[in-house]
């Protein structure tokens, strides 16, 4: 079976608008959380949201295909440019049908409300043609596909909040099983709108915290619900042959992955479906759990998920688990939902390529039922050689990386 290497990426998100800045931010803790500034929140329960700030489409994309595109788009074009720089690809130089996209995005519930209304309103003649492309699950794949005149194995996974990850780990299988030289994982979400925050905040997920600095803490025993968070995350994979080929450098290698569904409960998750997620990928990537240096936690801020996770975590690697360093970012950037695996997967190869285990912040009062390492407020210096990485999708779908620092 081919090994998998990644060779570039590229992020836009609450902490960063390239890689570089998102490294930094991530490294000193910073926070991207504060109030609701896309839509008037006075009279939601909810006023804080992770957004991505000072971000202008028309730097990045010409009017035409702003105005015709979804704002995931927007985000996900100077990520895909980032990682495709890093990586060195030049469509010119590759067989365009061996070189394919994965996406994920979330349906960005503005479009479809605005054609409803113009519907009833209007009649069928007068709603947007363009709907299915600027509202459709499919989107970003399309787009990243189109823009790289990539004509390989174009799809769509949508594992709600594993899909960040997922889209990794089915770019990898695609490569492994001969399908592809080359993959573009790209996971981008701006889901977060009025009819987002309203409903996932009835179901009782997000926090009503009003301080933004106490708002998103993973683990931390007060904590009271995630923070819905934007972004888009886009990564390089090619097989190891096709890396050499091209002479270019690896950033790491996706050395396993696993999946599990919990078949459980609509919103409450399992540990022990998420401990066979974790197992699978660790099997998959012939690595034994005393051989993982760090984990980089789902770690949403819930109650029900940072315990489950926590679990699972101890179900896997026993009394290890408690000398295992696991931290979440989503305690600086909140939930990006389908995107939020894949930026958080370029993290943790930020964390192996520079020995530093990002934080989590906002960890003040230790929970006697999460009771590990977490990393709390300050970066650590590490060397990281195995990295399990960890998303738990709402309604059971989780997906499971390893993540290796390259040796040949």
């Amino acid at each position: 079976m081919q090994r998998v290497v990644i060779t570039g990426m590229g992020v836009v998100c609450p902490i960063g608008l390239s890689i570089d800045s998102y490294w930094t931010s991530l490294v000193e803790g910073k926070s991207g959380v504060d109030f609701i500034s896309h839509f008037d929140a006075s009279n939601y329960p909810v006023k804080l949201a992770a957004e991505v700030k000072g971000f202008n489409p028309a730097d990045h994309l010409d009017s035409k295909m702003v105005q015709r595109t979804p704002r995931c788009v927007h985000l996900v074009v100077p990520a895909l440019r980032e990682a495709v720089a890093q990586a060195g690809l030049d469509m010119a130089d590759e067989q365009p049908e061996r070189v394919g996209v994965i996406g994920a995005n979330m349906l960005e519930y503005q479009y479809v409300g605005e054609d409803w209304e113009r519907l009833k309103q209007r009649g069928p003649r007068r709603v947007d043609p363009l709907l299915f492309t600027k509202a459709g699950p499919s989107t970003v794949s399309l787009q990243v596909g189109m823009l790289l005149g990539a004509k390989g194995p174009n799809s769509t996974v949508n594992s709600l909040c594993a899909s960040g990850t997922d889209v990794i780990a089915t770019a990898r299988n695609f490569i492994q099983f001969g399908y592809a030289d080359v993959m573009i994982a790209a996971a981008s979400d701006a889901s977060l709108s009025e009819l987002g925050i309203a409903s996932i905040s009835l179901l009782g997920a997000l926090t009503k915290e009003p301080d933004p600095d106490k708002a998103s803490r993973p683990f931390d025993l007060n904590r009271n619900g995630f923070v819905y968070g934007e972004g888009a995350g886009v990564l390089v994979l090619e097989s190891l042959e096709h890396a050499r080929k091209r002479g270019v450098p690896v950033l790491a290698e996706v050395a396993g992955a696993g999946w599990s569904f919990d078949a459980y409960d609509a919103t409450a998750p399992q540990p022990e479906t998420e401990a066979v997620a974790m197992r699978s990928a660790l099997k998959n990537g012939g690595v034994r759990p005393e051989e993982v240096d760090y984990i980089n936690a789902h770690g949403t801020s819930t109650k029900l998920n940072d315990r489950s996770e926590t679990e699972a975590i101890k179900m896997v690697f026993g009394e290890r688990a408690y000398r295992i360093p696991v931290s979440s970012f989503k305690s600086m950037f909140g939930h990006m939902v389908t995107a939020a695996g894949a930026v958080e997967a370029i993290g943790a190869v930020l964390a192996i390529n520079n020995a530093t285990i990002p934080p989590t912040i906002h960890y003040e009062t230790p929970d006697p039922e999460c009771d590990l390492d977490y990393v709390p407020n300050v970066a650590r210096k590490a060397r990281i050689d195995v990295c399990l990485k960890s998303s738990f999708g709402l309604g059971g779908q989780n997906c499971c990386l390893v993540l290796k620092r390259f040796t040949e």
